[in-house]
């Protein structure tokens, strides 16, 4: 039988295009959460969520990135 723990714990960071003009490039969003993955090093991503937010220059497009570092297992 294998126990489960009390808790977890999960690493995450939020990223956002700048605000303004372009704020709803969703390829732009999507290439700054890949270089800020990529800048992690060896990490397992457990998931990725996108949001957006309306502003008088579109939706303002953001990211939720979580992962585990190795250290983590």
């Amino acid at each position: 039988m294998t126990s489960t723990p009390e808790y977890w714990t999960i690493h995450h960071f939020s990223q956002a295009n700048p605000a303004g003009p372009g704020c709803d490039s969703m390829p732009a969003l999507l290439r700054r959460l890949a270089d800020s993955i990529e800048a992690l090093g060896p990490v397992e991503i457990q998931d990725v969520v996108i949001e957006s937010e309306m502003t008088e220059h579109g939706p303002w497009r953001s990211g939720t990135v979580y992962f585990h570092l190795p250290e983590d297992d």
